[in-house]
């Protein structure tokens, strides 16, 4: 359930609450001008901050006008509560700076302060780090038919700390993944640290407070190791039979730690990662992410973790010098954690003494096992999607992932309770043997695990299915935000593909904070960019396949994605962090196209697969790969155009303002014809050998083709209700049903209800019959589907196992037109600073079937936005709140004669709200900040 939160108000004034830096609460970054945020309180509808005031200082004490050491801002004119830069004084490594702010209303009167925040500096540079990257060399073990996983490292020091301990910080990172103790005790509660990049150009590394965690005398730092992306297996290279099936990056997992204690008279000492620490092996006999763990409690080496322990016949570990210049940084995301915990709903005795549990959820994680029985006793848990109608677990779809984590018990008399460390699965379905004693439902708890991105959007019906889609596609969304943004959590891929990025990018802000989730994963796109300007398919780019390069409607993500954080957030830093890298991708466009600003047919012919991956899973003749190329040409041009004006950059602005419009009638000119109607030479693909479903044939004439046109205003003015028309057409012609894959499920409905057919985009949203959203529920997800009919319940699982993914956002993108039509939420100033509630009502003729009461919200960088409608008794009622420093322009669906009622009372000139006029069969009001109901007699 999510609770957004209540910010306290006092009768007068503004409150600031939800002080934040970086998007996150007390952060550690190494932001040189970290960027802070607040939102606000009244009590008083209509209120705007007019000015603002921010102490920093260097201790609590200290954060008061008189003393504030490092930055006074002074009252500052203004109405900006998100990225306000810091502006004080130079901020050195280890800093720990305490703020807080005031805001001034629109009578000029001062708030009350804010609740002190923090945020510390970390090490600003690589010269601040002493220790060395150290780990233990076990690869020529773990070497078995099928898969090669050698057993996990185990490192371990003992340093003795003096009395009067003030402060003290742990900074780690590794190449590979870890899981560091003191004292025994688990620093921080981050789950497969320190995440994945391009190693060979950056790491990250994470901070540490464990001042409680230290003691005088002697103490344990200890650390696990795994191979994660850097030395483990990655991706779909099993699959293929690439050569480079594991350790891409590197064989050995390695550790680099620092711990830096204070004392109370002043005194620091610092302890590093080097030659004097032990490593050994111990009970992680396989560690890995795709494949699972293989633990040995036998081998246990009880206290290896605790100070006093015997390491005499421990080894010293290997110490590796760096074989290249790669930056060592504060990880900048949301940490991966274990973000909720599961039950079981169901299990079932399979015979022989298998069991299958269902945890109601397909989700990613794991489980942990709580179990007794004898030494040596083996049980293994295996991980599916579904079940076979015998009930059998469907682990085809895994492909080469074993996905398997094995406990070989201790015999320990009360009993035993493991869980993995360093890997994760997709699953709903466990099938566990080896049990001694008939299982109960505590054998298993599901652990979920994600990036924990705060949750900002509800989205509620009194449609059930609706409200299941809704469940769908937010669980899809955790279950493959882990780090970086996969396609999917259960197979050997697991791979940010950027075309299921770019498509899904704007539905996943509605759902949750990914700000700085995304601040991570475009510096890995930017990282993975081609020497000539193309974006990749997949960030990070370790290229899986030597055929694997760049991909239409994929490689655009790099402008799309900092595109969709700009507009959500605010956020310009991020525009101007990669804007080389942009305007690169756009000199590769001109180049390629020749000067033509278009991409004629087979213009992509000479990457594979041939023009691209196109509408990936689309049904019937494929629209032509180029010509989404030329759409997406000028759709990214027009969004250049837009972040150079943010950033003050006019050069820029002209020039891709005036590409997009000499992309738009090269368009216009060889791909429509006189009619108004898309076309393309259909000759020029042959038979599409070697064309993504090449042999279907290629149109323009396309469901994807107009949705997209619309969408990204491809067609002139004066054609869009032409091209509206041509797109129902289509769609009566398939029976109402949609034919659109990846890149053309997302602009359908929004096209529809651009072109005046709100109707039929509710139709296709609530249908539940093939291929449809709703279908996909009623054959009973839990999660988005990869296929429209990955599995029905008559015909089972229709497709090649290799390509049935059952936890895949892309079609969840949806979720767009959920909240920005059917809720009506529409941002149409950064930051959601302006925006309309304009909600398209559910027809009446749906019946059962359809919509009467719908209710979202949306915490914004703003504060929370929230509109509702419901139909009932014969009439419309709409509530609608607004956040302080907001102003929105509200339509209401009613006649010119209808009454209209505001807060109970007729509007008029005195009403909370101002009457704009009437526009598009709606009364158009103005509103502040504040809560307001309207009814309308229907």
């Amino acid at each position: 359930m999510l609770v957004l939160g209540t910010l306290m108000a006092s009768a007068k004034g503004l409150v600031p609450g939800y002080l934040r830096c970086e998007y996150k609460e007390s952060p550690v970054t190494d932001a040189l001008r970290p960027r802070l945020s607040w939102e606000l309180s009244a009590v008083e509808n209509n209120q705007v901050q007019t000015a603002y005031q921010i102490l920093v200082a260097s201790s609590i004490e200290k954060l008061t006008e008189k003393d504030a050491d490092l930055w006074n801002s002074g009252k500052t004119a203004g109405r900006s509560t998100a990225q306000v830069e810091y502006a004080g004084k130079p901020l050195a490594s280890r800093k720990v700076c305490y703020w807080k702010v005031r805001s001034w209303d629109k009578n000029g009167l001062a708030g009350e302060w804010s609740k002190p925040s923090q945020w510390e500096m970390g090490l600003l540079g690589k010269s601040e780090w002493k220790g060395q990257w150290i780990g233990l060399d076990l690869d020529r073990l773990g070497r078995g038919k099928v898969y090669h996983l050698p057993p996990a490292p185990y490192l371990r020091k003992e340093v003795t700390i003096r009395n009067g301990i003030k402060k003290a910080r742990l900074y780690v990172t590794a190449l590979g993944l870890y899981e560091f103790t003191i004292n025994g005790k688990k620093a921080g509660d981050a789950f497969l640290t320190p995440g994945w990049t391009d190693y060979d150009k950056r790491v990250y590394y994470q901070t540490y407070d464990v001042t409680a965690d230290l003691k005088a005398g002697r103490n344990a730092l200890a650390s696990q190791l795994s191979y994660g992306w850097y030395a483990g297996y990655l991706g779909y290279s099993l699959l293929v039979k690439n050569p480079v099936v594991r350790a891409f990056y590197g064989k050995v997992p390695s550790l680099k730690a620092q711990l830096e204690v204070e004392y109370a008279d002043g005194k620091t000492e610092t302890f590093v990662t080097d030659q004097t620490w032990k490593a050994n092996q111990g009970a992680l006999l396989e560690s890995d992410l795709l494949n699972g763990e293989t633990y040995d409690a036998r081998l246990e080496q009880t206290g290896w973790n605790m100070a006093g322990f015997d390491d005499s016949r421990w080894k010293n570990p290997q110490v590796f010098a760096d074989k290249v210049e790669r930056e060592i940084q504060v990880y900048p995301g949301p940490p991966v954690k274990i973000t909720q915990t599961l039950q079981v709903v169901s299990r079932k005795d399979r015979g022989n003494g298998a069991y299958i549990f269902d945890m109601g959820q397909n989700y990613a994680g794991i489980v942990r096992l709580h179990v007794k029985g004898r030494a040596g006793d083996t049980v293994r848990l295996r991980f599916g999607e579904k079940l076979y109608p015998d009930g059998r677990l469907m682990t085809e779809n895994l492909r080469m992932a074993r996905a398997t984590d094995t406990y070989i018990l201790k015999g320990d008399p009360a009993d035993e309770t493991w869980e993995p460390k360093f890997t994760f699965h997709g699953f709903q379905y466990v099938e566990v043997t080896g049990l001694r004693e008939a299982p109960t439902d505590q054998t298993l708890l599901g652990l979920v695990i994600g990036s924990d991105t705060p949750k900002v959007g509800t989205f509620q019906t009194d449609n059930a299915m609706v409200n299941q889609l809704y469940s769908n596609i937010d669980w899809t969304q955790r279950a493959n935000y882990v780090d970086i943004p996969t396609d999917c959590p259960q197979r050997d891929e697991r791979i940010g593909w950027t075309g299921d990025a770019q498509v899904y990018v704007k539905s996943a802000t509605f759902n949750r904070d990914v700000a700085s989730f995304f601040t991570k994963w475009v510096v890995d796109l930017n990282d993975g960019q081609y020497e000539n300007g193309a974006y990749p398919l997949y960030a990070p780019r370790p290229n899986l396949r030597k055929t694997d390069t760049f991909s239409p409607g994929w490689m655009e993500a790099g402008i799309i994605c900092p595109y969709q954080i700009y507009q959500t957030y605010g956020d310009t830093r991020m525009i101007r962090n990669g804007w080389a890298d942009m305007v690169q991708f756009m000199d590769f466009l001109d180049v390629r196209s020749k000067g033509a600003y278009l991409f004629k047919e087979n213009a992509f012919a000479d990457i594979n697969p041939k023009g691209g991956f196109g509408d990936w899973l689309s049904f019937g003749k494929k629209t032509p790969p180029d010509m989404l190329a030329s759409f997406y040409y000028a759709y990214c041009a027009d969004l250049m155009a837009e972040m150079a004006a943010a950033i003050g950059n006019a050069k820029d602005q002209q020039r891709f303002a005036e590409t997009g419009r000499k992309v738009r009638d090269a368009i216009r000119g060889h791909y429509v014809d006189q009619q108004g109607r898309f076309k393309c030479d259909q000759k020029a693909y042959g038979n599409g050998a070697g064309y993504v479903d090449g042999s279907l044939g290629f149109t323009g004439h396309t469901q994807t083709a107009y949705a997209n046109a619309i969408y990204m205003d491809i067609i002139a003015p004066a054609d869009r209700t032409k091209a509206g028309t041509y797109l129902t057409e289509l769609l009566k012609e398939n029976g109402d049903k949609l034919g659109t894959g990846f890149l053309g499920a997302k602009p359908l409905l929004p096209a529809l209800s651009a072109t005046g057919h709100s109707d039929l985009a509710y139709k296709l949203f609530l249908s539940k019959a093939f291929p449809s959203w709703g279908f996909e529920v009623e054959n009973g997800s839990t999660t988005i589907w990869e296929r429209w009919d990955s599995f029905t319940k008559e015909d089972g699982f229709k497709y090649n196992a290799a390509m049935n993914s059952f936890s895949h956002y892309a079609f969840g993108a949806v979720c767009e037109w959920m909240f920005g039509n059917a809720a009506g939420i529409v941002m149409t100033k950064p930051g959601f600073e302006t925006f309309d509630i304009r909600p398209e009502i559910a027809p009446d003729s749906m019946g059962r079937d359809g919509i009467n009461h719908l209710k979202a919200s949306l915490r914004t960088i703003n504060g929370i936005i929230a509109s509702e409608w419901n139909k009932a008794d014969g009439k419309l009622t709409m509530k609608v709140t607004v956040p302080v420093n907001t102003l929105a322009h509200i339509y209401v669906p009613a006649g010119e004669n209808t009454q209209l009622l505001v807060n109970g009372k007729q509007l008029s000139s005195s009403a909370p709200v101002k009457n704009l006029g009437r526009r598009d069969s709606c009364t158009v009001v103005e509103a502040g900040s504040g809560s307001y109901e309207f009814t309308v007699e229907r």
